[in-house]
């Protein structure tokens, strides 16, 4: 496969992903308005996701209920997007599998093969090195009212 199909193939799950899901785990959600990992999900918040976010060391993000890890949150978890370090994605990438995640989003700059691997074997969309703000506004989207 050529890298423009590749290209062509994550353009397509991007776009089902944001027509699909109208709630977002965000882990790695931080409070610190400088970050992306505020600003983002702060963003898609504001076009209608709801953010769900997961973070050891909040207890409130974006107004919303803050949850320590994945497996903590009491509802059926979708689309998990995440702001870590490319090592520590395997790891959150099997709390999804584990937590019944459909999607997993690695945000951009963050990129693993033993994610793609571990979400691919689960049945999971999978993107990464992508942006959440950069898809939204490139497709136009707001949130799909599910």
């Amino acid at each position: 496969m050529g890298e423009h199909e590749c290209v062509s193939d994550m353009d397509a799950i991007v776009e089902q992903i944001l027509t699909s899901y109208d709630t977002i785990t965000v882990v790695g959600a931080s409070g610190h308005a400088a970050k992306a990992a505020h600003n983002v999900p702060a963003h898609m918040q504001r076009h209608g996701w709801r953010i769900i976010p997961v973070n050891p060391h909040a207890n409130e993000i974006l107004g919303e209920r803050v949850y320590r890890t994945i497996a903590d949150i009491p509802e059926q978890v979708g689309l998990v997007d995440v702001f870590r370090p490319s090592g520590q994605t395997a790891e959150i990438a099997r709390q999804a599998v584990a937590a019944g995640a459909t999607a997993l989003w690695l945000q951009l700059g963050i990129a693993s093969a033993t994610s793609r691997a571990i979400a691919e074997a689960a049945g999971l969309l999978y993107v990464e090195d992508r942006c959440l703000v950069i898809e939204q506004r490139r497709l136009g989207l707001e949130a799909p009212a599910l």
